[in-house]
């Protein structure tokens, strides 16, 4: 019997068995993990993706790992190697080097106990409970900052695919229908990953929500017909001074609806917050293959010769962004100081 079993993920004690969600939805495959390093490729090829996903998912590749190498003599040795290997996936979600660096200590700590091996994976499993509860606290305060009635845009995916379960801000469209309001969403394509087409409309079509569609160049024009009240977005980095990296075309999304008198708001974990990064300038960015760009569906659009630029993620500053909703509370400006108080509580 598993010891966790969501939309997104199983942890078996064994392996992690993940939905491939560059299949979604036309086809419902799944992946079975059985070390650290299909963990990485898993994360490396949005297999799973999603900031908290990949955090949770890189905590059990940890815990294969140390299941692969606790009999070594030099144990510590490998460990550091499958940390870099999880490390070295994708560079812009902060969570992933969270999820590694709390496995990490945990491990320092009871590397002399008996019972190493069930210690280790209690906490790559509170990493995963914790982030479902985060994910439900963030529903709960970012539904009351909407109002009965309200259609909400919403860009990529942060629902339960991109999280362990339940979602960041598909948590917070989630949480408002649960305090009894009636949401309808608008859910951008996404391009040129489609995760808003292919993930959002699918996930919240499946739980009866009024979702409608459109192409992210539409956003705009949907917002200057009235028919936007609100933007919820999620993050994969946000930093010290509140702004906020997420998935590319989240940038323009904030401009369109600071222009249109809209409220940009952004529902993220505590662990996707980066103190140790002052503002977005610092934020790598990671740039994905041509290929995801050059091609639709396996049918080529435009010829090798022809360049492409493909970064997965974009910055929005800070004073775009009306406030911040985490597990602890919204967030509003200043980001700088309000954001450091949060850790404080």
């Amino acid at each position: 019997m598993s010891k966790l079993k969501t939309i997104t993920m199983e942890w078996t004690g064994d392996s992690l068995i993940l939905v491939d969600q560059r299949y979604l939805p036309l086809e419902e495959t799944y992946v079975t993990c059985k070390n650290y390093k299909e963990v990485a490729v898993a994360i490396k090829d949005m297999i799973v993706r999603g900031a908290p996903a990949i955090g949770a998912s890189a905590a059990f590749g940890y815990v294969l790992g140390v299941k692969e190498f606790i009999n070594t003599e030099n144990f510590d040795e490998k460990m550091k190697e499958v940390k870099d290997t999880l490390a070295n996936t994708r560079p812009t979600a902060v969570n992933l080097f969270w999820a590694l660096d709390r496995m990490e200590k945990k491990l320092n700590e009871i590397k002399n106990e008996e019972n190493l091996i069930e210690l280790i994976e209690k906490e790559a499993l509170d990493i995963a409970y914790e982030d479902i509860e985060a994910n439900k606290a963030m529903g709960r305060f970012g539904g009351e900052l909407l109002n009965d009635g309200d259609t909400v845009l919403t860009h990529c995916n942060a629902g339960a695919l991109a999280t362990v379960d339940y979602g960041t801000a598909l948590g917070v469209i989630r949480g408002a229908r649960e305090l009894g309001k009636d949401i309808k969403v608008y859910a951008d394509e996404t391009r040129p990953y489609l995760q808003g087409a292919r993930l959002t409309v699918w996930e919240l079509y499946k739980d009866g929500f009024d979702v409608t569609l459109i192409s992210d160049n539409m956003a705009g024009w949907v917002m200057k017909q009235g028919k936007i009240n609100a933007v919820v977005v999620g993050a994969d980095r946000i930093a010290a001074n509140g702004d906020v990296a997420n998935k590319i075309g989240t940038y323009s999304v904030a401009l369109l609806a600071k222009e249109h008198g809209i409220p940009f708001y952004v529902a993220a974990p505590l662990s996707t917050i980066d103190l140790n990064t002052p503002t977005g300038n610092e934020i790598p960015i990671e740039e994905r293959s041509h290929k995801e760009v050059r091609y639709c569906h396996k049918s080529k659009m435009v010829p090798e010769e022809i360049k492409v630029y493909n970064p997965a993620f974009d910055v929005t500053p800070n004073e775009l962004v009306t406030a911040i909703i985490t597990e602890k509370g919204v967030v509003r400006p200043p980001y700088s100081e309000n954001l450091k108080k949060l850790f404080e509580k």
